[in-house]
């Protein structure tokens, strides 16, 4: 197998990371072995903790995640060896207790909020993505996810937003913006850019292959 290349897509919550990570697996699915890995289940095991004490932990934190876990997985891909990835359950806030097993591939993508602004993660990735997206779209579009997919009540999702998302997206997730190769406004409609994209991974594919 050639060199795996790594694609780190970072920006705010509900930007759109997880559609632009979907739209380039199905680009290149049928002529690359891609995987996926979302760095939400790289949140640390909190099992030892009550869930009052879970509900009270900042998640829009880069503390709030085992990105040591996360850098070894992705060294342990690059070096042709599969890992074991948790899963993390929303609804219990911890890790679920079950793995999925990913295997070396030509293409990683990895997404998340802090994608960029861990620096051992940076040193790993090939491309680096923000997705750009208006902070009343991306709250609009957490509201409905997490009422709907997470288990949340909208009073919740609209505390948490005020009182930790906003302020940790503007102390660390903006300022990664700057360590990007490419900023894509608006997330995976912005067709130009996923053609652009997909142009420019091609390009890396084949050098890697020289």
């Amino acid at each position: 197998m050639s060199k795996s290349i790594v694609i780190g897509i970072a920006g705010g919550s509900a930007s759109g990371k997880s559609l632009i990570a979907k739209r380039l697996f199905e680009a290149f699915e049928s002529e690359k072995s891609i995987i996926i890995i979302r760095q939400d289940d790289y949140y640390k095991d909190q099992t030892n903790l009550t869930m009052e004490e879970r509900i009270k932990i900042n998640y829009d934190h880069p503390f709030a995640f085992d990105s040591d876990f996360l850098v070894t997985h992705l060294m342990e891909l690059l070096n042709g060896k599969p890992i074991q990835k948790p899963v993390y359950d929303f609804v219990n806030h911890t890790r679920s207790g079950e793995t999925e097993c990913l295997y070396p591939a030509d293409v990683i993508i990895l997404e998340g909020l802090f994608v960029l602004e861990n620096e051992d993660i940076r040193k790993l990735l090939n491309m680096k993505i923000f997705v750009d997206t208006d902070a009343d779209i991306r709250f609009i579009r957490r509201l409905v996810r997490d009422v709907r997919d997470r288990g949340r009540t909208l009073e919740s999702v609209v505390e948490q937003y005020t009182t930790t998302v906003r302020v940790m997206h503007n102390l660390f997730v903006e300022p990664s913006k700057r360590y990007a190769d490419i900023i894509i406004p608006e997330g995976g409609k912005n067709e130009v850019a996923i053609d652009l994209l997909t142009t420019k991974i091609s390009s890396i594919i084949h050098q890697n292959m020289i």
